[in-house]
Protein backbone atom coordinates (compact mmCIF):
# COMPACT_ATOMS: atom_id res chain seq x y z
CA UNK A 1 0.00 0.00 0.00
CA UNK A 2 1.86 3.00 -1.21
CA UNK A 3 1.09 6.38 0.56
CA UNK A 4 0.76 9.91 -0.90
CA UNK A 5 2.05 12.73 0.24
CA UNK A 6 -1.30 14.35 1.17
CA UNK A 7 -1.57 10.60 3.26
CA UNK A 8 1.53 11.32 4.69
CA UNK A 9 0.57 14.68 5.95
CA UNK A 10 -2.38 13.49 7.17
CA UNK A 11 -0.70 10.74 9.35
CA UNK A 12 1.52 13.03 10.17
CA UNK A 13 -0.88 16.04 12.01
CA UNK A 14 -2.80 13.11 13.60
CA UNK A 15 0.35 11.80 15.37
CA UNK A 16 1.48 14.90 16.29
CA UNK A 17 -2.31 16.34 17.62
CA UNK A 18 -1.89 12.54 19.55
CA UNK A 19 0.93 13.69 20.62
CA UNK A 20 0.33 16.53 22.05
CA UNK A 21 -2.67 15.55 23.91
CA UNK A 22 -0.78 12.68 25.67
CA UNK A 23 2.05 15.38 26.89
CA UNK A 24 -0.80 17.87 27.53
CA UNK A 25 -2.47 15.05 29.80
CA UNK A 26 0.73 14.45 31.57
CA UNK A 27 0.90 18.28 32.45
CA UNK A 28 -2.34 18.39 34.20
CA UNK A 29 -2.34 15.45 35.62
CA UNK A 30 -2.08 16.63 39.06
CA UNK A 31 -4.91 18.93 38.33
CA UNK A 32 -7.57 16.63 36.11
CA UNK A 33 -9.91 15.94 38.93
CA UNK A 34 -9.79 19.58 40.17
CA UNK A 35 -10.67 20.77 36.50
CA UNK A 36 -13.39 17.80 35.89
CA UNK A 37 -14.66 19.11 39.48
CA UNK A 38 -15.26 22.35 38.05
CA UNK A 39 -16.62 20.96 35.08
CA UNK A 40 -18.92 19.35 37.12
CA UNK A 41 -20.17 22.25 38.67
CA UNK A 42 -20.56 24.44 36.16
CA UNK A 43 -22.92 22.45 34.65
CA UNK A 44 -25.28 21.89 37.82
CA UNK A 45 -25.22 25.88 38.43
CA UNK A 46 -25.66 26.32 34.41
CA UNK A 47 -29.29 26.71 34.39
CA UNK A 48 -28.24 29.83 37.40
CA UNK A 49 -25.75 31.06 35.27
CA UNK A 50 -28.20 31.18 32.36
CA UNK A 51 -31.10 33.25 34.35
CA UNK A 52 -28.90 35.60 35.72
CA UNK A 53 -27.16 36.11 32.62
CA UNK A 54 -30.63 36.65 31.16
CA UNK A 55 -31.07 39.69 32.95
CA UNK A 56 -27.50 41.07 33.76
CA UNK A 57 -26.50 40.83 29.78
CA UNK A 58 -23.11 40.42 31.11
CA UNK A 59 -21.25 36.74 30.73
CA UNK A 60 -18.30 37.44 32.79
CA UNK A 61 -20.22 39.51 35.44
CA UNK A 62 -22.94 36.56 35.50
CA UNK A 63 -19.68 34.86 35.48
CA UNK A 64 -18.91 36.47 38.75
CA UNK A 65 -21.85 36.68 40.82
CA UNK A 66 -22.32 32.65 40.20
CA UNK A 67 -19.22 32.05 41.29
CA UNK A 68 -19.75 33.98 44.56
CA UNK A 69 -23.05 32.08 44.75
CA UNK A 70 -20.97 28.72 44.54
CA UNK A 71 -18.28 30.13 47.44
CA UNK A 72 -20.90 31.23 49.87
CA UNK A 73 -22.85 28.14 49.19
CA UNK A 74 -20.17 25.32 49.21
CA UNK A 75 -16.80 26.94 50.93
CA UNK A 76 -18.11 29.53 53.35
CA UNK A 77 -20.12 26.57 55.28
CA UNK A 78 -17.04 24.18 55.11
CA UNK A 79 -14.82 27.02 56.91
CA UNK A 80 -16.97 26.57 59.88
CA UNK A 81 -18.27 23.21 59.74
CA UNK A 82 -14.43 21.74 59.13
CA UNK A 83 -13.09 22.86 62.53
CA UNK A 84 -16.22 21.53 64.20
CA UNK A 85 -16.06 18.50 62.48
CA UNK A 86 -12.71 17.87 64.11
CA UNK A 87 -13.66 18.22 67.46
CA UNK A 88 -15.99 16.32 66.99
CA UNK A 89 -14.38 13.15 65.21
CA UNK A 90 -11.48 13.20 68.42
CA UNK A 91 -14.63 13.28 70.38
CA UNK A 92 -16.00 10.20 68.92
CA UNK A 93 -12.41 9.08 69.17
CA UNK A 94 -12.41 9.35 73.54
CA UNK A 95 -15.71 8.05 73.39
CA UNK A 96 -14.77 4.91 71.14
CA UNK A 97 -12.50 4.25 73.38
CA UNK A 98 -14.34 4.08 76.98
CA UNK A 99 -17.20 2.38 75.11
CA UNK A 100 -18.39 -0.01 77.38
CA UNK A 101 -18.55 -3.03 74.27
CA UNK A 102 -19.61 -5.58 76.32
CA UNK A 103 -21.76 -4.54 78.33
CA UNK A 104 -23.78 -3.51 75.37
CA UNK A 105 -23.44 -7.05 73.62
CA UNK A 106 -24.28 -8.76 77.25
CA UNK A 107 -27.38 -6.35 77.06
CA UNK A 108 -28.50 -7.58 73.61
CA UNK A 109 -27.97 -10.52 73.65
CA UNK A 110 -28.85 -11.96 77.39
CA UNK A 111 -29.13 -15.23 76.59
CA UNK A 112 -25.93 -15.84 74.68
CA UNK A 113 -22.92 -17.65 75.66
CA UNK A 114 -19.45 -16.17 77.13
CA UNK A 115 -17.48 -16.71 74.00
CA UNK A 116 -19.77 -15.49 71.89
CA UNK A 117 -19.91 -12.39 74.10
CA UNK A 118 -16.26 -12.67 74.17
CA UNK A 119 -15.29 -13.11 70.21
CA UNK A 120 -18.03 -10.16 69.03
CA UNK A 121 -16.30 -7.72 71.95
CA UNK A 122 -13.21 -8.72 70.69
CA UNK A 123 -14.45 -8.17 67.02
CA UNK A 124 -16.06 -4.92 67.90
CA UNK A 125 -13.50 -3.30 69.49
CA UNK A 126 -11.03 -4.40 66.79
CA UNK A 127 -13.57 -2.27 63.97
CA UNK A 128 -13.89 0.45 65.91
CA UNK A 129 -10.20 0.68 66.43
CA UNK A 130 -9.62 0.19 62.71
CA UNK A 131 -12.14 2.68 61.81
CA UNK A 132 -10.84 5.29 64.54
CA UNK A 133 -6.96 4.92 63.25
CA UNK A 134 -8.05 5.18 60.13
CA UNK A 135 -10.03 8.97 60.53
CA UNK A 136 -6.87 10.16 62.16
CA UNK A 137 -4.45 9.42 59.98
CA UNK A 138 -7.25 10.75 57.08
CA UNK A 139 -7.57 13.72 59.11
CA UNK A 140 -3.41 14.51 59.88
CA UNK A 141 -2.84 13.98 55.88
CA UNK A 142 -5.78 16.58 55.22
CA UNK A 143 -3.37 19.44 57.37
CA UNK A 144 -0.33 18.06 55.45
CA UNK A 145 -1.65 18.27 52.20
CA UNK A 146 -3.50 21.80 53.06
CA UNK A 147 -1.08 23.69 50.33
CA UNK A 148 -1.81 21.23 47.53
CA UNK A 149 -6.00 21.15 48.74
CA UNK A 150 -6.24 25.04 48.02
CA UNK A 151 -3.99 24.85 44.71
CA UNK A 152 -6.50 22.20 43.53
CA UNK A 153 -9.71 24.65 44.96
CA UNK A 154 -8.11 27.85 42.89
CA UNK A 155 -8.02 25.63 39.73
CA UNK A 156 -11.63 23.99 39.57
CA UNK A 157 -13.15 27.36 40.81
CA UNK A 158 -10.96 28.97 37.66
CA UNK A 159 -12.32 26.16 35.65
CA UNK A 160 -15.77 26.46 36.99
CA UNK A 161 -15.55 30.58 35.81
CA UNK A 162 -14.58 30.42 32.59
CA UNK A 163 -16.63 26.99 31.45
CA UNK A 164 -19.65 29.84 32.55
CA UNK A 165 -17.97 32.68 30.95
CA UNK A 166 -16.89 30.63 28.08
CA UNK A 167 -19.81 28.38 27.49
CA UNK A 168 -21.54 28.87 24.23
CA UNK A 169 -17.59 29.10 22.12
CA UNK A 170 -17.20 25.33 24.31
CA UNK A 171 -20.27 24.14 23.23
CA UNK A 172 -19.34 25.45 19.63
CA UNK A 173 -16.03 23.99 19.33
CA UNK A 174 -17.04 20.66 20.89
CA UNK A 175 -19.95 20.33 17.78
CA UNK A 176 -17.52 21.84 15.51
CA UNK A 177 -14.70 19.16 16.12
CA UNK A 178 -17.46 16.08 17.07
CA UNK A 179 -17.05 13.02 14.59
CA UNK A 180 -20.86 12.64 14.69
CA UNK A 181 -23.72 12.74 12.83
CA UNK A 182 -25.23 16.30 12.76
CA UNK A 183 -28.31 15.05 12.15
CA UNK A 184 -27.59 12.37 15.08
CA UNK A 185 -25.78 14.67 17.25
CA UNK A 186 -28.61 16.36 19.30
CA UNK A 187 -30.51 12.65 19.77
CA UNK A 188 -26.75 11.27 21.15
CA UNK A 189 -26.39 14.73 23.10
CA UNK A 190 -30.54 14.79 24.86
CA UNK A 191 -29.51 11.31 25.97
CA UNK A 192 -26.50 12.05 27.61
CA UNK A 193 -27.55 14.98 29.48
CA UNK A 194 -30.71 13.05 30.89
CA UNK A 195 -28.52 10.77 32.57
CA UNK A 196 -26.13 13.19 33.22
CA UNK A 197 -28.94 15.19 35.48
CA UNK A 198 -29.85 11.98 36.54
CA UNK A 199 -27.02 11.34 38.02
CA UNK A 200 -25.93 14.62 39.00
CA UNK A 201 -29.49 15.50 40.11
CA UNK A 202 -31.20 12.70 41.15
CA UNK A 203 -28.44 10.92 43.14
CA UNK A 204 -25.93 13.39 43.99
CA UNK A 205 -28.09 16.42 44.87
CA UNK A 206 -30.70 14.88 46.45
CA UNK A 207 -28.51 12.58 48.39
CA UNK A 208 -27.01 15.72 49.65
CA UNK A 209 -30.60 17.14 50.51
CA UNK A 210 -31.57 13.59 52.65
CA UNK A 211 -28.54 13.87 54.66
CA UNK A 212 -29.18 17.61 55.80
CA UNK A 213 -32.72 16.41 56.71
CA UNK A 214 -31.09 13.15 58.61
CA UNK A 215 -28.86 15.94 60.15
CA UNK A 216 -31.71 18.22 61.13
CA UNK A 217 -33.20 15.49 62.95
CA UNK A 218 -30.13 14.67 64.73
CA UNK A 219 -29.94 18.09 66.05
CA UNK A 220 -33.28 18.34 66.54
CA UNK A 221 -33.68 15.03 68.97
CA UNK A 222 -30.31 15.56 70.60
CA UNK A 223 -27.75 13.34 69.75
CA UNK A 224 -24.41 13.64 70.20
CA UNK A 225 -21.71 14.79 67.50
CA UNK A 226 -25.11 15.50 64.46
CA UNK A 227 -22.25 16.93 62.53
CA UNK A 228 -19.59 14.06 62.21
CA UNK A 229 -23.22 11.58 61.38
CA UNK A 230 -24.54 14.31 58.90
CA UNK A 231 -21.75 14.06 56.74
CA UNK A 232 -21.66 10.29 57.18
CA UNK A 233 -25.64 10.22 56.52
CA UNK A 234 -24.72 12.66 53.40
CA UNK A 235 -22.13 10.81 52.28
CA UNK A 236 -24.24 7.28 52.24
CA UNK A 237 -27.42 9.07 51.07
CA UNK A 238 -25.33 9.45 47.70
CA UNK A 239 -24.98 5.77 47.18
CA UNK A 240 -27.74 3.70 45.97
CA UNK A 241 -28.72 0.91 48.26
CA UNK A 242 -26.82 1.90 50.81
CA UNK A 243 -28.50 5.02 52.82
CA UNK A 244 -29.24 7.17 55.98
CA UNK A 245 -30.80 4.42 57.54
CA UNK A 246 -27.52 3.29 58.34
CA UNK A 247 -26.88 5.87 60.46
CA UNK A 248 -30.42 6.63 61.66
CA UNK A 249 -31.51 2.99 62.86
CA UNK A 250 -28.34 2.20 64.83
CA UNK A 251 -29.24 5.23 67.02
CA UNK A 252 -32.73 4.82 67.31
CA UNK A 253 -31.79 1.79 68.49
CA UNK A 254 -29.33 3.39 70.94
CA UNK A 255 -31.94 5.48 72.25
CA UNK A 256 -34.14 2.47 73.27
CA UNK A 257 -31.62 0.71 74.29
CA UNK A 258 -30.36 3.52 76.78
CA UNK A 259 -34.31 4.27 77.80
CA UNK A 260 -35.40 7.08 75.85
CA UNK A 261 -38.42 5.54 74.40
CA UNK A 262 -40.31 8.60 73.57
CA UNK A 263 -37.49 10.02 72.08
CA UNK A 264 -36.73 7.15 70.00
CA UNK A 265 -40.12 6.92 68.39
CA UNK A 266 -40.61 10.24 67.46
CA UNK A 267 -36.60 10.35 66.13
CA UNK A 268 -37.66 6.67 64.23
CA UNK A 269 -41.04 8.70 62.80
CA UNK A 270 -39.17 11.27 61.54
CA UNK A 271 -37.08 9.07 59.45
CA UNK A 272 -39.33 7.52 58.19
CA UNK A 273 -41.86 9.60 57.05
CA UNK A 274 -39.45 12.95 56.10
CA UNK A 275 -36.32 11.15 55.37
CA UNK A 276 -37.28 7.98 53.55
CA UNK A 277 -40.30 9.64 51.64
CA UNK A 278 -37.70 11.85 49.85
CA UNK A 279 -35.55 9.31 48.60
CA UNK A 280 -38.64 7.19 47.61
CA UNK A 281 -40.24 10.30 45.74
CA UNK A 282 -38.29 12.57 45.19
CA UNK A 283 -35.12 10.55 43.67
CA UNK A 284 -37.27 8.08 41.85
CA UNK A 285 -38.82 10.91 40.32
CA UNK A 286 -36.17 12.80 38.93
CA UNK A 287 -34.33 9.53 37.58
CA UNK A 288 -37.73 8.16 36.12
CA UNK A 289 -38.37 11.12 34.61
CA UNK A 290 -34.66 11.63 33.02
CA UNK A 291 -33.70 8.51 32.10
CA UNK A 292 -34.47 4.45 32.57
CA UNK A 293 -30.71 3.88 33.88
CA UNK A 294 -30.42 0.89 36.18
CA UNK A 295 -29.71 2.01 39.98
CA UNK A 296 -27.71 -1.23 39.70
CA UNK A 297 -25.97 0.60 37.18
CA UNK A 298 -24.96 3.70 38.89
CA UNK A 299 -23.54 1.63 42.00
CA UNK A 300 -21.44 -0.34 40.56
CA UNK A 301 -20.07 2.93 38.53
CA UNK A 302 -20.07 4.65 42.12
CA UNK A 303 -18.07 1.86 43.80
CA UNK A 304 -15.30 1.10 40.85
CA UNK A 305 -14.98 4.89 40.49
CA UNK A 306 -13.93 5.53 44.50
CA UNK A 307 -11.45 2.68 43.74
CA UNK A 308 -10.00 4.43 40.30
CA UNK A 309 -10.73 8.39 40.61
CA UNK A 310 -11.19 8.83 44.54
CA UNK A 311 -13.90 11.02 46.00
CA UNK A 312 -14.71 12.43 42.85
CA UNK A 313 -15.56 9.30 40.92
CA UNK A 314 -18.75 8.90 42.90
CA UNK A 315 -20.30 11.29 39.70
CA UNK A 316 -17.33 10.37 37.39
CA UNK A 317 -18.31 6.25 37.92
CA UNK A 318 -21.97 6.46 37.25
CA UNK A 319 -21.91 8.93 34.08
CA UNK A 320 -18.98 6.94 32.19
CA UNK A 321 -21.03 3.62 33.11
CA UNK A 322 -24.04 5.68 31.76
CA UNK A 323 -22.63 6.80 28.53
CA UNK A 324 -21.42 3.51 27.38
CA UNK A 325 -24.70 1.65 28.33
CA UNK A 326 -26.33 4.29 26.11
CA UNK A 327 -23.84 3.52 23.14
CA UNK A 328 -23.91 0.22 23.69
CA UNK A 329 -28.24 0.39 23.32
CA UNK A 330 -27.68 2.02 19.96
CA UNK A 331 -25.26 -0.37 18.33
CA UNK A 332 -27.78 -3.28 19.86
CA UNK A 333 -30.25 -0.76 17.62
CA UNK A 334 -28.23 -0.89 14.53
CA UNK A 335 -27.59 2.91 15.07
CA UNK A 336 -24.51 3.10 16.26
CA UNK A 337 -22.59 3.25 12.93
CA UNK A 338 -25.01 5.80 11.29
CA UNK A 339 -23.74 8.35 14.50
CA UNK A 340 -20.80 8.31 12.90
CA UNK A 341 -22.16 8.12 9.19
CA UNK A 342 -20.59 10.10 6.04
CA UNK A 343 -23.19 12.91 6.58
CA UNK A 344 -21.23 14.50 8.66
CA UNK A 345 -18.60 15.17 6.48
CA UNK A 346 -21.23 15.91 3.69
CA UNK A 347 -22.91 18.53 6.23
CA UNK A 348 -19.74 20.45 6.58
Amino acid sequence: MEFNEKDIKKISIFVLIGLLAVLSFIAIRPVVFSIIAGLILAYVFYPVYKRINDKVKNNVFSSIIVLIILIILIIVPLWFIIPLTVQQVFELFRASQGLDVQGFITKSFPTASEQFITQMTVTINTIISKLSSSVLNSLVNLFLNLPTILLNLFVGGFVFFYSLKDSEKLRSFVSGISPINKSKEKIIINQFKAITDSIVYGTFIVGIIQGILTGIGLLIFGIDNALVLTILATFLSIIPILGPYLIWIPVTIILFTSGNTGIAVAYLLYNLIIVSSLDNVLRTYIVSRKTDLSQAIVFIGMIGGIFVFGLLGILLGPLLLGYLVTLLKSYKENNLYSLFSEEHQKEK
